[in-house]
């Protein structure tokens, strides 16, 4: 545990050195961002599209984090794209489900466990993201309960234990660095987005290994009860313990392909997962000066909590993405090349297209 504390910290000097850096690229960088994701659903693409290339959205919206943190993003830009990251990172499982791809009878459930997350995901979209442009409701929540736990003044370096300790290496490196321009800007850019990249890593590879075990028998233990709330508790503590949703949704594919889990048990499984995901980027804003870092990664986990509540309850709701994920499993089984049809679309090519044509 000694280990993680550490990556932990190492993550959060990562957090502080990608807000310096996007501080010290100026306002030209900003004003070029903000054009480019003026667009909500063009936000919704770039996250979509980011998290996809990094395989990981907690690194996304830890960068988003920063992003808003250091002022470059305004929150109301940035919720769009943090729902894309959610969509996102429902890749890796699609992924994982190829495994089986020679075994029809095990790929067809496996693959129908893995798209299960995406259309959940795509479905929470479909349904909040107008309701937030309409009303703002998951910002302005997320912004009154930012002044009830922090307030709305910006930290001064040293203003907290932990900000201080986490902005002492980010002063060393830039009292090393005599370029203070654009180039260090980069530098401490790419410093931090490394940072972040190995710490979660490295925290989900240790995690993983120590929690090993008791992550199968949680998962057996649903199946014996029947999954339903149970399912949902467990999915959200096995992945706020590894610190990644994909961990969490990648081991039920093989269980449900090898027909330990049903579908359905899985389901409250992955939805929880959903929530899990959500402690990084809280995480991440403890590095960061702005209360808006804390409100955006609110919005994140608002988001989550509000999806599971309005999506999950109601039976014929719940029953969507279970249905639209045996149904593609089913034609995939048939032809093989709807599966790489599903993926190139769904995760590469609708965001490009969305992100280079939209304004």
């Amino acid at each position: 545990m000694v280990a993680v504390v550490l990556l932990l910290y190492v993550f959060l000097v990562g957090i502080s050195l990608l807000e310096t850096g996007i501080a010290g690229l100026g306002s030209g960088f900003t004003d070029g961002l903000l054009a480019s994701v003026a667009n909500p659903v063009s936000g919704l693409f770039a996250g979509l599209l980011f998290t996809v290339l990094v395989q990981s959205s907690s690194v996304s919206t830890s960068a988003i984090v920063g992003l808003v943190g250091a002022g470059t993003l305004t929150v109301p830009l940035a919720v769009p794209m943090i729902m894309g990251a959610n969509i996102g990172t429902t890749v890796t499982n699609t992924f994982a489900a190829l495994g089986n791809i020679r075994r029809p009878d095990e790929f067809q459930r496996g693959f129908a466990a893995a798209t299960m997350h995406d259309f959940f995901n795509l479905l929470a979209v479909l349904v909040l993201l107008p309701i937030e442009l309409a009303t703002g409701v998951l910002a302005s929540s997320a912004d009154a309960l930012t002044d009830v736990l922090r307030g709305r003044q910006v930290s001064e370096v040293g203003a907290s234990p932990i900000k201080r300790v986490v902005s002492r290496p980010v002063e060393l490196i830039d009292s090393l660095v005599p370029d203070s321009g654009q180039l260090a800007a980069v530098l401490f850019l790419g410093c931090g987005l490394a940072l972040i990249f190995l710490a979660l890593g490295a925290i989900t590879s240790t995690m993983r290994q120590l929690v090993a075990g008791s992550i199968e028998q949680a998962f057996n233990r649903v199946v014996s009860r029947g999954a339903g709330a149970i399912g949902i508790l467990v999915g959200l503590l096995v992945t706020v313990a590894v610190q990644s949703s994909s961990i969490t949704t990648s081991i039920l594919v093989p269980l449900v392909a090898a027909g330990i889990l049903s579908v359905q048990n899985a389901y409250p499984v992955t939805i929880g997962a959903n929530v899990g995901t959500t402690v990084t980027a809280l995480i991440a804003s403890l590095a960061v000066a702005s209360p808006d870092g804390l409100t955006i990664a609110l919005v994140h986990t608002l988001f989550n909590l509000f999806a599971l509540v309005l999506l999950y309850p109601l039976p014929w709701l719940r029953k969507i993405p279970v249905q639209l994920a045996q149904t593609l499993a089913t034609a995939a089984v048939r032809r093989r090349s709807y599966v790489i049809a599903y993926i190139l679309i769904v995760f590469l090519a609708v965001p490009i297209l969305g992100v280079a044509l939209l304004p």
